[in-house]
């Protein structure tokens, strides 16, 4: 089949569009770092551990639950309406989180936010997937990737220039009464309002993934997307694919069917590599930035900037990783990912306690994101919503990034009392372990899946 049958520009399109909840789960997931040394004196919670870690991870919660729901939802009404639907919860978030004084309500927004999340960090991948052409799947999918690293470095960029300069020895008191303290945190949330409500808007106007129109009965208009995707001859062969691994029974989701011979071996993989990709410990380094920084004898100002530099390595290997996946693959980057991790964070834990300067943790923490930007990060979302079956794919994507924001509660909750623990050298030594554990099960299990359909996937998985 020819490359250049294919509306480029109408694919591109609607990859950007849906693409969006990426962008605003970045955001979401990291704006609340930025602001977190100025409402957490607004809220008199700086000397509570408990109050600290529930701030920051508060968001799980909803993030668990929008990923919980996303299979019912998607299976039952598609992936449009919901990807309209959290477009609509990241505004509300935005909006409110920004104007509350009270403690409990900011929870309630982040829980809203969170909702969001676990919404779009579900459906965009998987509705980039079931509308993209096989030689360029890996490469639209991580489309997703690429606008949550843009949306990480928008809310970097958008608190650093925020805030205000932060003398090294302000105190509490200070910082509380500063326009940091007062507003410029609440300006931090409500600058995703522009984004939030930009997708809102865009997201009527994309079509509904042919793959779900199929499995609905409604093949016409299905076979009407995929001839615009990419001719009649397309439409034809994928309508055909598509109908061959659907049965008569899939108008309803049938969680009972990913316990199946077949079926659970693959949902056992993706589960595994959705906990790897945030049990590998680099999501620590954005949400608390604070910690890791402060710890290498950075001040709260030079941590705003560090953050920035941090996230613009993001989006540079980001970028790499998508000229890389449907060449090289899936399954090599992972592994490079795995070892590369594993390697760095042996040398930042012995930095650590070796209590070397600033500017050698900085270098290896910016080292360990260049590694994962352009491994585990967009790679572990292009895996996830291949190599589900069409069936049951909006049920096993649920299923897998619900253990995805699960493992990253646990992450995010565990790393205060693992860093007071074990300090920050063992704590990211325990985190080398795990990296190598990751490689092993991936050289065991992930077969490669680049330039194959879904349905050629699907049969793999099969035999």
């Amino acid at each position: 089949m020819s490359k250049s049958v294919f509306n480029k520009q109408f694919i591109f399109g609607i990859t950007a569009v849906s693409a969006m909840g990426g962008l605003l789960f970045g955001y979401d997931w990291v704006v609340i770092g930025g602001a977190k040394p100025f409402y957490e004196r607004f809220f008199e919670i700086s000397t509570s551990p408990n109050l600290q870690g529930w701030a920051m991870s508060s968001a799980l919660i909803g993030c668990f639950l929008g990923a919980l729901i996303s299979g019912v939802l998607a299976d039952r009404f598609g992936r449009k309406i919901l990807l309209i639907f959290a477009a609509a919860l990241f505004t509300i978030s935005a909006i409110g989180t920004g104007a509350v004084g009270n403690f409990t309500i900011f929870i309630i927004y982040r829980l809203i936010g969170g909702l969001g999340i676990g919404l779009a960090s579900a459906i965009s991948p998987m509705y980039i997937a079931e509308i993209s052409p096989a030689h360029v799947r890996g490469r639209l999918v991580s489309v997703n990737q690429l606008t949550i690293v843009i949306g990480i470095l928008a809310a970097q960029i958008v608190n650093f220039l925020i805030a205000d300069d932060v003398a090294t020895d302000a105190t509490d008191a200070e910082i509380l009464n500063s326009w940091n303290g007062q507003m410029g945190w609440r300006w931090m949330f409500w600058a995703e309002t522009v984004p939030a409500f930009a997708f809102f808007l865009l997201a009527f106007f994309i079509p509904e993934s042919p793959r779900f129109l199929v499995k609905s009965g409604r093949t016409e208009k299905a076979a009407n997307i995929l001839t615009r995707i990419g001719g009649k001859k397309y439409a034809l062969e994928e309508e055909k694919n598509i109908e061959h691994t659907l049965n008569s029974s899939t108008g309803k989701i049938d969680f009972g069917a990913l316990l199946g011979k077949k079926v659970k071996p693959v949902l056992i993989i993706g589960i595994v590599l959705a906990v790897f990709q945030q049990w590998c410990g680099i999501n620590v380094i954005f949400n608390y930035a604070e910690e890791v920084f402060v710890a290498a004898g950075f001040s709260v100002g030079d941590m705003l900037f560090n953050i920035v530099i941090t996230g613009t390595v993001n989006l540079i290997f980001t970028l790499v990783a998508m000229r890389v996946v449907d060449s090289l693959g899936r399954r090599k980057l992972m592994l490079f990912g795995s070892v590369g991790l594993a390697f760095i964070y042996f040398v930042l834990g012995g930095s650590y306690i070796l209590k070397l300067d600033g500017f050698i943790v900085l270098a290896l923490v910016l080292l360990g994101i260049a590694t994962y930007a352009m491994t585990l990060a967009p790679i572990t979302w292009v895996v996830l919503s291949e190599i589900f079956p069409n069936r049951i794919r909006g049920a096993a994507m649920a299923v897998a990034t619900t253990a995805l924001w699960i493992a990253s509660f646990l992450l995010t909750y565990t790393f205060p009392l693992l860093n007071k623990l074990l300090q920050a050298g063992g704590t990211f030594w325990l985190y080398a372990f795990i990296c190598v554990a990751g490689f092993l099960f991936i050289l065991k299990k992930l077969p490669e899946t680049k330039g194959k359909s879904l349905e050629e996937i699907e049969e793999h998985f099969n035999k």
